[in-house]
């Protein structure tokens, strides 16, 4: 490849990586970076640390999660009647990651302490649908379907990016790792292996839709231009790769296309930043 080609996609990396290390640098915030800590819950042979560990998969399965998540409708009141998201999506996707960090390589005490912030913020989010039904961010119900859409969309984001060959037994592993975790939140029912939570996604499917509430606060998630990462080739490739994540269900409801011809560049393009970043991060 010639010498400027080369230039080039050096300086594209070293883009990328810096504007990560900003999205995800918690001391500039004034937060305490957060340790794998060997008196968590989990441990350094844990399924979970290899999941949660990858900044790029993680990305991906996290904004997959979102667009899933917002289409139950008990769900979508409490962001839109509650969040900054309008405002501060970034901030939303940056705490979600602080609490996934904490809990899965923190200390107990760590994990237990963002367990209960987060109960705290659940207890005020509450309020009525259109419908008139009433709806808590604590509901058991409400967690499972937020829990089971994080858990999927994480671990398929690591499979197709990160361990293609990843056993199944691994993949039970994970979901019995990260049930412990949304039981303390209070979730229930919670899977503990793939084909639970293959079940009750199948199960909770009747109970979601999509009108213009939703589709405005996905537009959002997926076209926001947020400041720390002024890449957007880089965010728009995380975005194409998440979508392509998406069971073809929920695209459907979203009324979003899937990446088609281009799927073989959305995900080559994809791999190559994943591991271009998991190379700087370790």
């Amino acid at each position: 490849m010639p010498p400027l080609a080369n230039s080039l996609i050096d300086r594209t990396k070293r883009t990328i990586v810096g504007e990560v290390r900003a999205v995800f640098n918690d001391r500039a915030r004034g937060e305490k970076p957060v340790v794998r800590r060997p008196d968590g819950i989990f441990g350094s042979g844990s399924v979970i640390w290899r999941v949660h560990g990858d900044v790029t998969t993680m990305m991906v399965g996290g904004i997959a999660a979102l667009l899933l998540q917002m289409l139950h409708p008990s769900v979508l009141a409490g962001v839109w009647d509650h969040s900054d998201f309008r405002h501060d999506m970034l901030g939303r996707l940056r705490r979600t990651a602080r609490f996934i960090a904490l809990t899965t390589y923190g200390s107990r005490d760590e994990a237990n302490a963002a367990v209960e912030r987060v109960r705290l913020v659940h207890e005020r989010v509450r309020g009525t649908l259109p419908s008139g039904a009433a709806y808590s961010a604590n509901d058991p119900h409400l967690l499972a379907w937020v829990h089971v859409t994080e858990a999927t969309s994480f671990l398929n984001a690591w499979i197709r990016y990160g361990e293609p060959a990843m056993s199944a037994a691994d993949q039970d592993r994970y979901f019995a790792e990260f049930a412990q975790v949304a039981e303390m939140l209070g979730g229930d029912p919670i899977p503990r292996t793939r084909r639970e939570a293959h079940a009750l996604m199948s199960a909770m499917r009747y109970e979601l839709c999509a009108d213009e509430r939703t589709r405005e606060v996905a537009r959002l998630v997926l076209e926001s231009r947020p400041q720390a990462i002024p890449n957007m080739a880089f965010q728009a490739l995380i975005v194409r790769a998440a979508v392509d994540l998406l069971p073809y269900w929920a695209r459907r409801m979203h009324r979003l296309r899937s990446t088609g011809p281009a799927k073989p560049l959305v995900r080559a393009g994809t791999s190559a930043v994943a591991n271009t970043i998991r190379w700087a991060f370790h």
